[in-house]
């Protein structure tokens, strides 16, 4: 990989994958994008070709390829300048493409409706991560993680059928001092910061309400240099052995006390803490219709913001 290339390995879920280029700092002379299938996935993922092109390359923002992938894999995505000293700088979007599914009549109306499943995984969890941007997660799956840990700059909760009588506020603390570090935060808004190059290092999240004695958080968190720490509770306090680490992955639910209908989540098995965070890294297919911000990872700085 030359001075003036960036690359980014994409894990992907199974299904038909949209690469779409969206920006780049420098619209005169935009830098190009490369899209190719890791080697050992070749078996399982295809670029859906255009007739009129054999390659896969996007040369300017507004342009997207097509891949199908009849198991879970691998992308490398390159970044490349358009001319010696060009931009590198540029966001490219991973989506899944889905046709929905059919709407099924309801069987009770929708006060009575059972809301101890549905409600606790319509929570989403928007994580900012350095030189890749915002990715979108389901409750229990992971925002980088032991497979790409990657340094967490900040989140956001949305949980739009939350139950009736339950809150949820959080807050970070970042590295170093800045307005939105340690402050609490409402469902919905977003605690850190983004391009500021400050990651996490310490996490809280809080159930409220009348009915929060009816439900507990259950969390894996993993900081750098550290192992994965795994705790419970309706309050949780995440931070490194020191408190100084930056989070480099986090996973996380809610679950009903009373009768849990979800298996804990299950320890990651044979994951040994990294002293440090390549550049050169993979993460998680971790979209429902999600997308993923590659930026400038030598600048550590978001383009999409």
């Amino acid at each position: 990989m030359n001075r003036g290339s960036k690359r980014k390995v994409v894990d992907v879920d199974k299904g038909l994958l949209l690469v779409r280029y969206a920006s780049a700092d420098d619209e005169t002379q935009p830098p190009k994008i490369s899209v190719a299938v890791n080697p050992r996935h070749e078996k399982n993922i295809q670029l859906v070709s255009n007739p009129l092109h054999s390659d896969a390359l996007l040369w300017k923002p507004g342009t997207a390829l097509v891949f199908r992938a009849a198991q879970p894999g691998q992308l490398f995505v390159d970044v490349l300048a358009n001319a010696p000293g060009g931009s590198t700088a540029a966001t490219v979007k991973v989506e899944m493409l889905n046709q929905g599914e059919a709407v099924q009549a309801a069987a009770t109306a929708p006060a009575a409706r059972d809301t101890a499943g549905s409600a606790l995984d319509d929570i989403r969890i928007v994580g900012h991560v350095a030189g890749i941007g915002d990715v979108t997660v389901r409750a229990g799956e992971w925002i980088a993680g032991p497979v790409a840990p990657a340094r967490i700059e900040g989140l956001a909760i949305t949980w739009p059928d939350k139950p009736r009588g339950l809150d949820l506020r959080y807050s970070v603390k970042l590295a170093r001092a800045n307005a939105a570090s340690e402050r609490i935060t409402a469902l919905g808004g977003y605690a850190g910061t983004r391009g500021q190059v400050l990651p996490v290092v310490g996490l809280t999240v809080e159930l409220a309400g009348a009915a929060a004695s009816d439900y507990e958080f259950s969390a894996e968190a993993i900081f750098l240099g550290a192992a994965v720490s795994r705790v419970r509770g309706r309050r949780l306090e995440l931070t490194g052995p020191t408190g100084r680490e930056p989070l480099v992955g986090l996973r996380l639910r809610v679950e009903e006390i009373a009768a849990p209908l979800q298996p804990v989540l299950a320890p990651v098995a044979g994951t040994r803490a990294s002293g440090r965070v390549r550049v050169f890294r993979s993460r998680p297919a971790q979209q429902s219709a999600r997308g993923t911000s590659f930026t400038d990872p030598l600048g550590e700085r978001s383009v999409a913001g």
